[in-house]
């Protein structure tokens, strides 16, 4: 029985978040509907605006307001090392994480021909646009260690190999089947400081 239609389509819409099921999102609805009516408006407001504000970069293609990310405006960082990740959240990670003072290239997934994704959708035409360049030296891949993660670094080091560029990748201790975000620091520290040669 439903008390309200618009309730049922909020608790649907909280739905689609990752990792939120029917009760988790049920009880989301009632807590901002009950107890934090302002700070559902101020969701709403900021998640419209970022939603309509957010493009990914021109070059990495990660998220961000601006054409060029902060990362890659930075005349600061090393423009001769390119770290290959799949998520904007991973370039997070290792940057917070690891020191890394290179650019970041995002794939915004894996290759996954079963579910219709190939090298076009991970934008890899880009990426061989910026390694025919001529100045990127080392492309590190940190793919997540799954079987897609390690199918899609395997491609983009075929890639890099065929343009005389090194392609490394990060070293094990990040658990195979794991996903970066997932991994605590001092384990994704060590994989990247250790990285090798694939």
């Amino acid at each position: 029985m439903s008390l309200s239609p618009l309730i049922d389509d909020l608790i649907e819409a909280l739905r689609i978040l990752p990792g939120v099921g029917p009760k988790s999102a049920q009880r989301m609805a009632y807590y901002l509907l009950e107890r934090n009516k302002p700070g559902a408006v101020n969701l709403s407001s900021i998640l419209k605006d970022a939603v309509e504000k957010i493009g990914h970069c021109k070059q990495c293609r990660t998220l961000t307001e601006e054409d060029i990310c902060s990362v890659c405006s930075n005349a600061a960082r090393d423009n001769t090392m390119i770290c290959v990740v799949e998520t904007p959240s991973d370039v997070m990670m290792i940057d917070r994480v690891t020191g890394h003072r290179g650019l970041y290239f995002v794939l915004m997934g894996h290759l996954s021909p079963l579910d219709g994704i190939g090298p076009d959708e991970l934008g890899l035409d880009k990426l061989a646009l910026l390694l025919d360049r001529g100045e990127v030296k080392e492309l590190i891949l940190a793919t997540n260690p799954t079987v897609e993660g390690e199918a899609t670094a395997h491609y983009v080091s075929e890639m890099a190999r065929k343009r005389g560029v090194r392609a490394t990748r990060l070293a094990h201790g990040v658990p195979l089947g794991g996903e970066l975000e997932y991994v605590d620091g001092g384990t994704l520290s060590h994989a990247f400081s250790d990285r090798r040669d694939l």
